[in-house]
């Protein structure tokens, strides 16, 4: 039996998307879901809830990873932010850290970054711990309506680190 959340599910079956689903709490973070799926860390989609001083939410969806450049956030919403407690998540999405997902959200400013784009299949959530959904960078802009932006650091390149250790 599914645990997708209805309405998830309801708007997975309008845009004829299909959830994987996977054993509870499997897919918690982007390495762990990248393992179940089968995938680059990259591919996961991970939603992540933002409160600016201005008071509003807005949910970003990078690449799994890497990680917020706080000067970019900054720039992009024009006020500083903080990730939101796991209480303000589960209010204001509905969904509880580690599923959370861009599906079926409505009042909240959504922004997919352009970390994203390097993959031609990503995986968000599909509400829950135990899930992924296969799609495109752009069928996830088209279905969620998200803005595109840039507020992820630059990934850094293997040879960068290990010329570090000398």
């Amino acid at each position: 039996m599914s645990t997708i959340p209805i309405r998830v599910q309801e708007q997975l079956t309008q845009y004829q998307l299909q959830a994987l689903e996977f054993e509870p709490g499997t897919t918690p973070t982007a390495e762990m879901a990248a393992t179940q799926i089968g995938c680059d860390v990259g591919q996961i989609a991970k939603s992540m809830l933002f409160k600016g001083k201005d008071g509003l939410f807005r949910l970003f969806v990078c690449a799994g990873d890497r990680r917020i450049d706080n000067a970019k956030l900054k720039q992009t919403i024009g006020v500083k932010a903080r990730m939101a407690t796991a209480d303000e998540t589960l209010e204001v999405t509905g969904y509880r850290p580690g599923g959370v997902c861009p599906f079926a959200l409505e009042g909240l400013a959504i922004y997919i970054d352009q970390s994203l784009q390097d993959y031609d299949v990503i995986y968000p959530a599909a509400g829950t711990d135990a899930s992924g959904v296969p799609l495109t960078y752009e069928r996830l802009q088209e279905i969620t309506g998200a803005a595109g932006c840039d507020i992820m650091r630059a990934a850094s390149a293997p040879e960068q680190a290990s010329s570090q250790l000398f």
